[in-house]
């Protein structure tokens, strides 16, 4: 008897994992992007261009308690200025040659109401690791061209750099900071599927 249940157990376990599904972020059509306020007056964006990312579902069709795991070469920071990204590349900011990985790894992708979700996940940035909550608007699937299928999602989340150890603090004399500690994220995601 406990060999049928044994067995049982393992047969649902394979059925379980033949069951999931992947999708990986197409990189040609996906995109990390940061916004963050200069000197209290206007804001600066910026991205990486390098990043890989997964989401794996249990069907098709259903991303509700979808896992997402993205990792960012933070290396390939990228405002436009190369003195900038100079500078967001040292341990003011990112410390690129100490910490060249950026991850988000979820802990649970829940549907709130027609396409919207929230991603619960945990973001390491300098080696320190914080759990973000992301407004997550989902685009729907569709089937290319050339056969793939593909899902897409844009997720919004704001943290506070400091908490990451992102540390540079220049104040004005009037204490507005020079890079402000708030920083907003918009990940946009086309995901085909594997």
């Amino acid at each position: 008897m406990k060999g049928f249940f044994f067995t049982t157990l393992l047969l649902l376990a394979g059925i379980a994992t033949f069951a999931q599904v992947k999708w990986n972020a197409d990189p040609a059509h996906s995109s990390i992007i940061f916004g963050v306020k200069h000197l209290g007056l206007s804001y600066v964006q910026g991205h990486f261009t390098k990043f890989s990312g997964t989401v794996e579902t249990a069907d098709s069709t259903n991303f509700q308690h979808a896992k997402v795991d993205f990792t960012v070469d933070a290396n390939s920071i990228s405002t436009g200025v190369d003195q900038r990204d100079g500078h967001l590349k040292t341990d003011d900011f990112f410390n690129v040659a100490e910490y060249p990985a950026i991850t988000l790894k979820s802990v649970s992708f829940k549907k709130v109401a027609g396409d919207k979700y929230v991603l619960l996940a945990d973001l390491t940035i300098r080696n320190t690791t914080k759990r973000v909550a992301f407004d997550v608007i989902y685009n729907g699937v569709i089937k290319d061209p050339w056969g793939l299928r593909r899902a897409g999602f844009t997720a919004k989340a704001t943290i506070n750099r400091l908490d990451f150890g992102v540390k540079y603090a220049d104040k004005l004399p009037s204490g507005v900071y020079a890079v402000a500690p708030t920083v907003d994220i918009t990940v946009n995601v086309e995901a085909v599927k594997q």
